[in-house]
């Protein structure tokens, strides 16, 4: 297991050097020069070599992505042209909004999710089984943008039974900002609850019709017993790996519905970012998504082992 664990982490080293060397590329085959764009039109020349010189833009290429991999190697994201604070500052004070919005949109989906998926494989063929999947092509479809609008309409504006959009006033209570919240999960959690509720099922499929199961039942436990103690436990693996991805992709999919719902997270902060073209916070951004989402990963590997004693590495 250590060597296996030892080889993953390689693994990771080599996907984030992979990630560093794409970003890297993208911000310098941008059409202009990077310091005159992000300055704007009226900057002068001085100001523009002062801020060439000051990103290491005025040195050769080679140097300039050597630098830019130490840097990146000691945690240092540089410093935000527009905020004129380190990007780990800036990104820190947005972080909050998206990783509760992620969090609840993640529960909201497995919780509606879960329990679809698995019936709908008990009840195999019936009406139910085929009206869930039906439904969660129709979720799958759905752009959640174009939700998030629909629901403002109806549920915040039309019933008032959730604040409109933003975060609440500054210095709101927790409670209040999980109000505002709420919606913009339910969203995020119906949109994303369709791949998981396919492969709830798919699992459950795999082991429903196993020896296992077929002798638990033989033995006289109560059918509930047979369905979630051994059936959902053995088809457990492939339905936390599609959480686990499903929640990494969240982290990055919930900019469009946070512009929907202006709430002030890294959403907002990367399509001003990218409008003011202040590439520190864009390359910072997109360093630390892969980051999450190459760590998740490995944490899903990590839990095969408790979730089923027999995975050997």
């Amino acid at each position: 297991m250590i060597t296996y664990i030892a080889k993953r982490f390689l693994g990771v080293v080599a996907v984030m050097f992979i990630v560093l060397t794409t970003v890297f590329i993208i911000v310098r085959l941008a059409p202009g020069d990077p310091a005159s764009l992000m300055l704007g039109p009226d900057a002068t020349l001085t100001d523009i070599a002062a801020l060439r010189e000051r990103m290491g833009l005025d040195q050769p290429i080679l140097v300039q992505y050597v630098s830019f991999l130490g840097e990146m190697a000691i945690g240092n994201l540089g410093v935000s042209i527009f905020f004129n604070e380190p990007v780990r500052q800036v990104i820190a004070e947005r972080a909050e909004p998206t990783a509760l919005l992620t969090l609840f949109s993640i529960i909201i989906a497995v919780v509606i999710a879960l329990p679809i998926g698995v019936f709908s494989a008990y009840r195999r063929g019936s009406w139910f089984d085929q009206g869930a999947l039906s439904g969660a092509m129709l979720a799958a479809s759905i752009p959640s943008f174009w939700l998030g609008l629909l629901f403002q309409q109806y549920f915040a504006t039309g019933a008032g039974w959730f604040p409109v959009s933003g975060l609440g006033a500054p210095g709101a209570t927790f409670f209040e900002t999980v109000r505002h919240l709420l919606l913009p999960s339910i969203v995020l959690g119906l949109v994303n609850s369709a791949i998981i509720i396919r492969f709830s099922r798919a699992a459950m499929l795999d082991v429903l019709n196993d020896d296992y199961v077929r002798t638990a039942r033989a033995k006289g436990m109560s059918e509930w017993r047979v369905v979630i103690r051994h059936a959902l436990k053995n088809a457990l693996i492939p339905i936390v790996t599609v959480v686990g991805l499903t929640f990494a992709l969240l982290i990055s999919g919930a900019i469009v519905t946070e512009r929907v719902f202006n709430i002030p997270g890294l959403g907002s902060l990367v399509v001003g970012a990218v409008l003011r073209r202040d590439y520190p916070v864009i390359q910072g951004v997109l360093v630390m998504m892969a980051g999450i989402y190459v760590l998740i990963n490995l944490l899903i590997d990590m839990l095969y082992l408790a979730i089923d004693p027999r995975v050997k590495y």
